[in-house]
């Protein structure tokens, strides 16, 4: 083989500054059409499956080998929030918790990871996101 082969997928998510209700309807897709094209665009990423609830998002993607997760997240973070705010989609000022989730996801459990992230509405009618990231971190901690 003469150029490397990286491959690794990431299932991340980050929330809203205090897992405030933030993400209204009213702009909820758009705001994930953005963060979707970011990752796309600007860090070559590709984007399995995103989706939001009122104070988070998840993202499943193959990560670009090019750049750290930490500049991604610090960049589409930043962006995401000031457009928010530029846009007055809401009363308060938009902003996200500095923290986030990213786990590497094995190409066998991709399936599986993509329809926990399209089934998030239904798992949080009984799940709270701070139950979930408690629930995560005992199975990665």
């Amino acid at each position: 083989m003469t150029n490397p082969f990286v491959r690794i997928w990431i299932h991340c998510f980050f929330g809203t500054k205090d897992f405030m209700p933030l993400i209204l309807d009213n702009f909820k897709d758009a705001l994930l059409e953005k963060i979707k094209l970011k990752f796309e665009n600007e860090f070559k990423c590709q984007i399995k499956n995103i989706s939001a609830e009122n104070n988070h998002v998840h993202v499943l993607f193959l990560l670009n080998p090019n750049f750290k997760i930490t500049d991604i997240f610090k960049n589409i973070k930043g962006e995401t929030s000031h457009w928010v705010n530029l846009n007055n989609f809401i009363e308060a000022k938009f902003t996200w918790q500095k923290s986030y989730f990213a786990l590497s996801v094995s190409e066998s459990q991709i399936e599986k990871v993509n329809q926990y992230i399209s089934n998030q509405s239904v798992y949080h009618t009984k799940h709270t996101f701070q139950q979930e990231i408690n629930e995560f971190a005992k199975k990665v901690l």
